[in-house]
């Protein structure tokens, strides 16, 4: 018997304190309808209730065709260094520096030098007077403060911007002396400012200093001659005329010191030999009508002598 009782375990419904060993006490099949139960008392669904809800009431969403691949590949951007075109390089340049390449270009391309003045537009008598006045500043500020600026000491500290101002006054004037300047008033504008930048120079204590000055003086009124006997030969010396140059070189004459002197016998002979007597070298009453006013009343050459050269 006992043998028997062994071997033989009692059936599973005569266990009454016993889960069915096939059930498990944490399966969602016993859990899940208890709360579901508690949930329908309750009254209210929850969010069971709105996942349950049949999709079929809401609109269909229409799906975007994709573009094609060619529309969307991007633009690879070049990143490599590279220098800048030559108009952005330019723009980059201020004056004084685009002068010194193009400087150094001349220097090793003789051609290029040689072609540059063609093509170059032609100074101006206004943008040249300007150039000359920033040498002038400069001379200017190069004084040393305190002390006479007529010294030898102030002589030495601005010798340099003397010099530099006297050799541009060198280089810009024969630029506006016949023939590479074909009008009179042009040449005469120059001059006239040119002369007034010598006016205000200094004299020096030194007497050797003031070398400087003079010889500036003796070759404005060389330029002036040029330019006085090549306009009185134009339009019977109009420009000389009518222009009040006769009093500009006169007072030019004045303030130098009697340096422009050769300046102003050119001037008095070309109004000479125009008929203009009443600024003649003699510096008499005029004894003749000009020649415009024998042209306007029509007496030209009617007992009037013949002139031939400068009387």
């Amino acid at each position: 018997m006992n043998i028997i009782n062994q071997h033989f375990a009692p059936p599973p419904h005569l266990l009454n304190n016993r889960l069915s060993p096939t059930r498990s006490l944490s399966s969602p099949s016993n859990i899940m309808p208890s709360r579901k139960r508690k949930a329908d008392e309750d009254g209210s669904g929850g969010d069971d209730d709105r996942m349950s809800a049949s999709p079929s009431g809401s609109p269909a969403v229409l799906t975007r065709p994709l573009p094609p691949r060619h529309t969307t590949k991007r633009i690879r951007t070049n990143f490599t260094g590279r220098p800048l075109p030559l108009a952005r390089l330019l723009e980059t340049m201020n004056a004084t520096e685009l002068r010194n390449v193009l400087q150094s270009i001349c220097e090793r391309r003789p051609d290029v030098a040689a072609e540059i003045p063609s093509i170059a537009p032609r100074p101006s008598v206004d943008s040249t007077l300007e150039i000359l006045a920033k040498y002038e500043t400069a001379f200017q500020q190069a004084f040393p403060f305190g002390g006479r600026a007529s010294s030898d000491y102030a002589f030495n500290r601005v010798r340099q911007q003397l010099d530099e101002l006297l050799d541009a006054l060198k280089d810009f004037t024969p630029h506006f002396l016949p023939p590479n300047e074909t009008q009179p008033a042009t040449s005469l504008a120059f001059l006239d400012g040119a002369t007034e930048i010598i006016h205000r120079l200094p004299n020096w204590d030194t007497y050797q200093h003031n070398r400087h000055k003079q010889e500036a003086y003796e070759e404005m009124a060389k330029a002036w001659a040029v330019v006085i006997k090549e306009a009185a030969k134009k339009a019977g010396g109009m420009q000389l005329q009518y222009g009040g140059w006769d009093q500009k070189i006169s007072k030019h004459n004045e303030h130098s010191g009697g340096r422009m002197q050769e300046a102003l016998n050119e001037l008095r002979g070309g109004l000479a030999y125009t008929g203009d007597a009443s600024t003649s070298s003699t510096g008499g009453p005029a004894e003749n009508m000009s020649i415009r006013q024998q042209l306007l009343s029509g007496t030209y050459g009617i007992g009037a002598p013949v002139r031939v050269g400068h009387f």
